[in-house]
């Protein structure tokens, strides 16, 4: 293995380099629910049970749950209107919409996937 440092010894630092925006991005996205939630919100302004709707099989805790940890991240924005009843609306941030972009390529890149799978059945 040494030899290999050796012969580029850029590789590791560079494979490093990548390897730790990934792993943060991912931590910020990780689980099931994310993606789907931040997904549902680039389709509009949502309240919190056309969120549920959307986005099936998600309890309300968990939903509640991954809300806040997006809300902390900076990828959705709360907004409680003063009304009677009272009207909670959950949007993707200027930050979150730039998710989009990334959010559209996974989505392209499964739709290859699928293919490439289906065919080699």
């Amino acid at each position: 293995m040494e030899k290999s440092k050796e012969a580029n010894p850029h590789t590791w630092g560079e494979c490093t380099k990548s390897i730790l925006p990934v792993r943060d991005a991912l931590e910020v996205l990780s689980g099931k629910w994310k993606l789907p939630i931040i997904i549902s919100l680039m389709f509009g302004n949502k309240r919190f049970s056309q969120i549920a709707k959307e986005v099936p099989g998600i309890t309300d805790k968990m939903l509640s749950k991954e809300l806040r940890e997006l809300e902390g991240n900076d990828l959705v924005k709360r907004t409680v209107y003063d009304s009677i009843p009272v009207v909670v609306e959950y949007s993707l941030t200027e930050y979150g919409h730039s998710l989009e972009i990334v959010i559209k390529t996974l989505r392209d890149w499964g739709v290859a996937h699928r293919k490439r799978m289906m065919v080699a059945e």
